[in-house]
């Protein structure tokens, strides 16, 4: 054969002569990026006190070393204009950003005195909600200590859809608490992934399945980022995605293509449920005296579900052995979902997805997971004792967020997915999804949420956000009333996980169930992006009562920077960067464990701050001590910690138990569980600022059956006993809330919410057309509109940054080209954007990968002039513009029933739900609605023409 011809080499060698890691610094330091909530592993170089670059830190296991744009930026982010730079008190009207600058002394003493009065009378006339802050153990625990229900984070309108449709079916759930095998997977599929979230890893993990040739399909209807690199795009209508799950659901058990044995082994299918209509015990499990519940086996009838020799039925009518009627939970679900409105003929019209299609993704799945298993000779032991020489599995894997979980049927769509994926017996196994730990959890995973009885100067017991089991642990009062201002964990979300920091300030405005005097916010910038219509926030925080007073009498703010928030709130915290303070990525939080061990991280400063702002969790600790929370004071009234540092070493939950898991007990010795180690800290530093622990082999996959698994997170702390979480296709709890809608038990829902619980409580995923378009004139609003998040920008984290504004400074509405050159428009053209809550005006731009029924921008880009630094001719407030204007927080009255813009079960925003028509403006000119321009806070710097880093300003 003849030789094969030399390759071509594309660069010259490396030159030994040069030094291509030539030193940018004198001092390097590591520690964790807040430029999104990814939470990667950086480099930080500095010289002479300054960062002079930043680089991902190759020992991370998050990011292996890649870094962003977002990441890198950073400098831009520490350097800004738009730093809060001290104390804020307000002088003026709210919104007037009238305000003068105070000392910490008197910051802190005003804050006590607001807080003091609230927790001496009526502590639940706090509402304490904070942004993305990834500090969620503190905060939460603070706020239970000062004893108000009402306080909630980030994910009541972010994920909350995915975190508890996983969590009450699987134990685990997409992003945080699980990820796909990128490294076995044989198909992939994305559902409604943005590229800002978990970009690095998902990069990384997307090129190691694309270098193997794996298939990656990607559901979403918007072909940017991950999108635009798939195998595959599916360009489906929005809020259909739940019903294109269950079409394929129907093609699998119509071929007789699911994975029974996994399915009777780990998951509910074969339990019983009780067949005994309009009675109260009818769709609850059926069990044996010792509450244990009953499989029908084949030879012994009724039986133990989890007994080690069952060789249960899955399908049949069965009568129990006190003449009650059951059927398995397989049953019921076959049973519906085999019924024709699931067939792809009766679906595809309404997900824009031709009936073919879906049946051949849905072969395609099937021939993966069952003609091409996985076999890995790794021996691992069940929880019945028996010994497994291989491991087997299911080499397709789902990643799913915010695209199918921000729909007010996005709960119930994302339990759709973890059907599919039981149904497959594709759940912690080879090549499939699989749990990060410290997951899977007990199903539900933790007692109810605290609230009820909250009383003067008195903790709440427990925590706050938690997991009702049924009607009995929901915080509502005797008439049904909500317990919280947000409404989260009543008759209206049952399942509210996250809190619903979306209808807080709506509902203080309008005093229902009850007025709140103060508003403490952090990280939250709910005068702008963060809130579901902007105009209406503003609106409340600046109303005014008959008296003249506000109608929330105080509202403080802490961030670092200027954001819209800002001049509606009387009193300012300013609070460190991200690179100026101590942070704790916690396991009692969201932590950075992966499917190989558990994991958690710090931030610590890298830089010292050359303003006069605080760290917020240093803020808050010293409140609590000088509010005298029990955790926060020693027993004669001195302050328990001295500072962040401090409470992150020696807090602890419960014995042993504190925010870090790695190098606990007094020597570092210790994982999970252990006494506090003085110089903990100081061992993060040393190891890069991250604690990683590593499974042996044989607990890597089956986690929710692998007994040395289970044994293993009893003792780190992570489970309460080492037993088997049993996976919930058919879910209990769920079932106890219909079966209070229908009449049965002590704590039933008001009369005018029993058949909302009814419909949406359902014991089996469904779907049902997004609340918000049921009833409208789906004719004039014949568009769906939803934003999405770019890569270089996360919420409004980047609008003070330089360098970011270069990528992302203006954005406009984006439309299917054959759709709008049907209807006259051109590339750049003005457009009025109207919804049934109002309309805005913007510019579009016209492409081919989008669902023709769709349009759609990014998210967070258009600004209000005067804040974050920027001048009032500024794209991001001339030309950028934001969807929220459209929005509204509030569904169409029912009834006079004023019902939330959001998912009936968990009250997750919806803000995917919109529908607008758009028709040609008048142009040029600028963005509407156009608000003026904030004004500077006191002491701020002159804005410069030219932004410069560490190089001359021109002349």
């Amino acid at each position: 054969m003849p030789e094969a011809p030399t390759p071509t080499r594309l660069q010259p060698p490396p030159d030994p002569r040069v030094d291509y890691s030539v030193p940018v610094g004198d001092t390097v330091k590591t520690t964790t990026c807040y430029m999104c909530a990814c939470r990667c592993g950086i480099r930080v170089h500095l010289k002479d006190g300054r960062i002079r670059y930043i680089e991902g830190n190759p020992d991370h296991p998050v990011n292996r070393g890649v870094i962003c744009g977002k990441g890198s930026a950073g400098i831009m982010t520490q350097y800004a204009p738009a730093r809060l730079s001290s104390p804020l008190l307000r002088v003026g009207e709210r919104g007037s950003g009238e305000f003068r600058e105070i000392s910490w002394a008197e910051a802190m003493d005003i804050a006590t005195g607001w807080l003091k009065a609230v927790r001496e009378t009526a502590p639940e006339r706090l509402a304490f909600f904070t942004g993305r802050d990834q500090s969620q153990s503190l905060t939460g625990f603070w706020a239970a200590q000062f004893g108000t229900p009402n306080f909630a984070a980030h994910g009541g309108f972010c994920s909350v859809n995915m975190a508890a449709g996983g969590l009450y079916s699987i134990g685990g759930s997409f992003w945080e608490f699980g990820e796909p095998d990128w490294d076995k997977c044989k198909y992939v599929l994305m559902f409604g992934v943005a590229e800002d979230h978990d970009s690095n890893p998902i990069k990384l993990g997307l090129s190691r399945v694309k270098a193997r040739g794996a298939k990656f399909v990607s559901v979403n209807p918007v072909r940017t980022g991950y999108s635009a690199v798939a195998d595959e795009w599916v360009g489906i209508r929005p809020g259909t995605d739940g019903l294109f799950v269950l079409a394929l659901v129907h093609e699998l058990l119509r071929n007789d293509k699911v994975d029974l044995d996994f399915l009777a082994r780990y998951t509910n299918a074969a339990w019983l449920v009780v067949r005994n209509p309009g009675g109260a015990d009818d769709g609850l499990f059926a069990r044996d005296g010792n509450g244990a519940p009953l499989a029908w086996d084949r030879t012994r009838g009724a039986m133990d579900a989890k007994a080690a020799d069952l060789s249960p039925v899955m399908v049949g009518d069965y009568t129990l052995p006190d003449g009650r009627k059951a059927q398995p939970v397989f049953h019921l679900l076959a049973e519906r979902y085999l019924s024709p409105e699931y067939a792809p003929e009766a679906v595809a019209e309404r997900c824009g997805i031709e009936a073919a299609r879906i049946r051949r993704i849905a072969a395609e799945i099937a021939q993966v997971a069952f003609e091409q298993p996985l076999v890995l000779d790794q021996p691992w032991t069940d929880v019945w004792g028996r010994r497994h020489e291989q491991t087997i599995g299911r080499p397709v894997a789902f990643h799913a967020m915010r695209g199918i979980s921000a729909h007010s049927n996005g709960f119930h769509s994302c339990r759709a997915l973890h059907l599919l994926q039981m149904l497959l017996g594709a759940v912690d196994t080879p090549g499939s999804w699989r749990y990060k730990s410290p997951f899977p959890r007990p199903i539900p995973p933790g007692p109810p949420p605290a609230g009820k009885g909250a009383k003067p100067n008195t903790p709440l017991t427990g925590n706050i956000l938690s997991f009702p089991q049924g009607p009995d642990d929901l915080l509502v009062d005797d008439a049904g009333s909500p317990l919280r201002i947000d409404k989260a964990f009543s008759w209206e979300a049952p399942l509210a996980l996250h809190g619903m920091m979306h209808t807080v300030i709506g509902n203080a405005g309008a005093g229902d169930p009850y007025p709140i005097d103060t508003l403490f916010m952090f990280m939250a910038n709910m005068a702008w992006n963060s809130a579901m219509n902007p105009g209406e926030v503003i609106r409340i925080l600046t109303e005014k009562r008959p008296d003249g007073e506000y109608v929330i009498p105080h509202v403080i703010y802490s961030d670092a920077y200027f954001s819209e928030t800002v001049p509606y709130a009387d009193l300012i915290l300013p609070d460190t960067t991200y690179l100026e303070r101590w942070d704790c990525i916690s396991v009692l939080d969201r932590p950075i464990g992966g499917a190989h061990g558990a994991g958690d991280a710090i931030r610590q400063p890298v830089i010292q701050p050359d303003r006069d702002v605080r760290p917020f969790q240093e803020v808050l600790i010293e409140l609590g001590a000088r509010l005298g929370l029990p955790a926060f004071v020693k027993e004669d009234g001195s302050p328990r910690f001295k500072d962040y540092p401090d409470y992150i070493v020696n807090h602890q939950r419960a014995p042993g138990v504190g925010p870090l898991a790695g190098f606990r007990g007094t020597d570092g010795s210790k994982k999970g569980v252990g006494e506090p180690n003085p110089d903990q800290l100081q061992r993060y530093i040393d190891n890069g600022c991250f604690w990683r622990d590593h499974l042996p082999p044989e607990q890597h996959w089956y986690k929710h059956a692998n007994q040395a698994y289970l044994d293993g997170a009893k003792a780190m702390g992570f489970i309460p006993k080492p037993e088997q979480v049993v996976l919930q296709l058919w879910s209990e709890p769920l079932q106890k809330f219909r079966l209070a809608a229908e009449g049965h038990g002590e704590r039933q829902p008001p009369d005018h919410l029993r058949e909302r619980v009814r419909t949406y409580c359902d014991p089996l995923p469904i779907w049902y057309p997004p609340l918000e378009q049921q009833g409208a004139d789906l004719g004039r609003f014949d568009l769906s509109a939803v934003t999405q998040r770019p890569m270089a920008m996360y919420h409004s984290w980047g609008s003070m940054n330089a360098w970011l504004r270069q990528i992302h400074g203006s954005n406009k509405l984006y439309m299917a080209r054959s759709r709008a050159e049907a209807m006259g428009l051109a590339q750049d053209d003005w457009v009025w954007v109207e919804s049934r809550n109002g309309r805005l005006k913007c510019q579009v731009s016209l492409m081919e990968g989008v669902n023709p029924d769709t349009v759609w921008t990014w998210n967070a880009i258009g600004k209000r002039a005067g804040a974050w630094g920027l001048t009032e001719d500024s794209p991001e407030a001339v030309r950028g513009f934001l969807l929220n204007h459209v929005i509204s927080e509030w569904l169409p009255a029912q009834e006079g029933f004023r019902a939330a813009n959001a998912d009936p079960v968990t009250g997750q925003a919806a803000w995917y739900d919109l529908r607008v028509r758009v028709t040609k403006a008048d142009g040029p000119g600028v963005t509407e609605p156009h608000f003026s321009t904030l004004k500077d806070r006191p002491g701020a710097p002159p804005r410069p023409e030219v932004l410069a880093y560490n190089a001359k300003s021109p002349a």
